[in-house]
């Protein structure tokens, strides 16, 4: 099938062509794509204590369960856009939904702890080509107010997919479909991956970018080895007795880091393309912002993960309890996003650093209820808590991308976008190994105990999130922080747009 070429010469004034329909089918095919590489990072969190006695697998793997998917996510989510840049965006992104489904397979099938950590690996790897694609295909394929539809379409699949995935990991470990028990979760990807292949080869359009960046792979290896060089030493550190490796490990990311910034600069400075844009680092809201944004995210997957341990481990929920606890958060967060987007017009910086401050109370809250309740307490007791934890997560989490990216030119809104996503990913895996390090080593008073540590250290990451919020711009700018509307490295407005093979 040669498909349909359809060139727009200026998409914000022209209307939708009569065959523009499988337009907005292709909208719930890649938000699909979106969903279930959200959903697998959380979704893990009340599977770990079931995977954990089946497969007997030590407190380390279990923590590479969830940071390694984060680790190869984010190393390699900016050089996954420059792939659909020169390759195809629709040819990465079901080359990556192939190889999740082929990964969330293995995982399912997985007979060590090993297998499993590797294929979570590759599930991160692959959600990685999955995820810039999907908003480069939006930004293409919808101009003007319909991108504006897609994108909140976009932002509710996020919000649905991370509040939702404890409580659908419930349901599948609790009925135990095929007696696979919490392979399910893992198996559930597989006939969902295969139909979006499907669907995306006759209803997602074709498009890249007319001047393709080169592939920075000096670049990609001294970042990735600089993340390596801190994620690894932090979560096989404790458990090994913290050995001589793990110190110089450390010592060496720093330097790793340096070098890969002054490699940036000589490539921009030669007018080659590098992985990150040094000009992006020029204003002080973008770097303030990645600042915060990277304390934010350490302390989002790490709480969850604690939290699914103390519920199951600590007080004997089984996972569908626990989901049930999580739909609390939910509660919150959906509550105070609905609101968010007003209140950010009319707070700017303030906003997310109220946000950070009532999520810290709600920590703190839910610490002295953890004291109360211990391990046979009522669970009613952590309800407040963790309302004023949804809620402060939803007052944080889009206010905080919008005051950035406000500040930033329209052409580098998309480029700002995909290294504001990258660190929430770096943060997601180092805040793992970090309050895993602090989880584990109080696990001797119990899981109460532990889990009471680990808010206490939590709530303190907070209060400097909402000191850092102060560096920010006082008041998001006018300008919308929406993909350019220009095809992403095209010189000019021409896009084309081929659907089907």
């Amino acid at each position: 099938m040669s498909g349909l070429d359809l060139v727009l010469a200026r998409p914000a004034a022209r209307r939708l062509e009569p065959a523009s329909w499988r337009r907005w089918v292709a909208l719930p095919v890649v938000l699909t794509g979106t969903f279930v590489i959200v959903l697998d990072f959380f979704i893990v969190n009340v599977a770990l204590p079931a995977m954990q006695a089946e497969l007997h697998a030590s407190s380390g793997a279990v923590e590479w369960v969830v940071a390694g998917y984060g680790v190869t996510f984010a190393t390699t989510l900016i050089t996954a856009g420059r792939l659909g840049d020169r390759f195809g965006r629709r040819r990465m992104f079901s080359l990556g939904l192939a190889v999740f489904t082929l990964a969330s397979a293995v995982c399912g099938a997985a007979p060590t702890p090993t297998v499993l950590v590797v294929a979570r690996l590759l599930q991160g790897l692959a959600a990685a080509l999955i995820a810039p694609q999907v908003l480069a295909i939006i930004s293409v394929v919808y101009p003007g107010a319909r991108q504006a539809k897609a994108l909140a379409a976009y932002g509710l699949t996020l919000g649905l997919a991370a509040v939702g995935a404890q409580l659908i990991g419930g349901v599948l470990l609790q009925s135990d479909v095929a007696g696979l028990g919490w392979r399910a979760i893992f198996v559930i990807n597989v006939p969902i991956g295969l139909a979006g292949l499907l669907a995306a080869a006759v209803f997602v359009p074709e498009s890249r970018a007319e001047r393709a960046s080169r592939l920075d792979l000096v670049g990609t290896g001294l970042v990735t080895g600089g993340l390596v060089a801190v994620v690894l030493p932090l979560v096989e550190g404790r458990q090994h007795g913290w050995p001589a490796w793990t110190w110089i490990s450390l010592a060496s990311a720093p330097a790793l880091l340096v070098a890969f910034a002054v490699h940036q600069r000589r490539l921009s400075r030669r007018g080659r393309d590098p992985l990150l844009e040094p000009a992006l680092f020029a204003r002080r809201a973008f770097s303030a912002g990645l600042v915060t944004q990277l304390a934010f995210w350490c302390g989002q997957a790490s709480f969850f993960l604690v939290l699914a341990l103390y519920l199951q481990n600590g007080r004997g929920l089984d996972p569908l309890a626990a989901g049930a606890v999580f739909t609390i958060l939910a509660a919150g967060y959906f509550a105070t996003s609905m609101v968010a987007p007003a209140l950010t017009i009319r707070l700017g910086r303030r906003l997310p650093g109220v946000g950070a401050l009532v999520l810290a109370a709600g920590h703190a809250a839910l610490a002295v209820a953890v004291v109360d309740a211990g391990a046979g307490g009522s669970v009613a007791l952590l309800v407040p808590g963790l309302v004023m934890e949804g809620a402060g997560m939803g007052l944080v989490i889009t206010p905080l991308m919008t005051t950035v990216l406000s500040a930033m030119e329209a052409e580098r809104a998309g480029a700002a976008t995909g290294v504001l996503s990258a660190v929430q990913q770096v943060g997601n895996a180092v805040g793992v190994a970090v309050t895993s390090v602090v989880f584990f080593g109080a696990l001797r008073g119990g899981y109460s105990h532990a889990f009471g540590i680990s808010l206490v250290e939590l709530t303190g990451l907070l209060l400097v999130v909402a000191g850092l919020t102060w560096l920010l711009p006082r008041r998001a700018g006018a300008r919308s922080p929406t993909l350019d509307r220009r095809d992403p490295g095209a010189p000019g407005r021409r896009r084309t747009l081929r659907f089907g093979r």
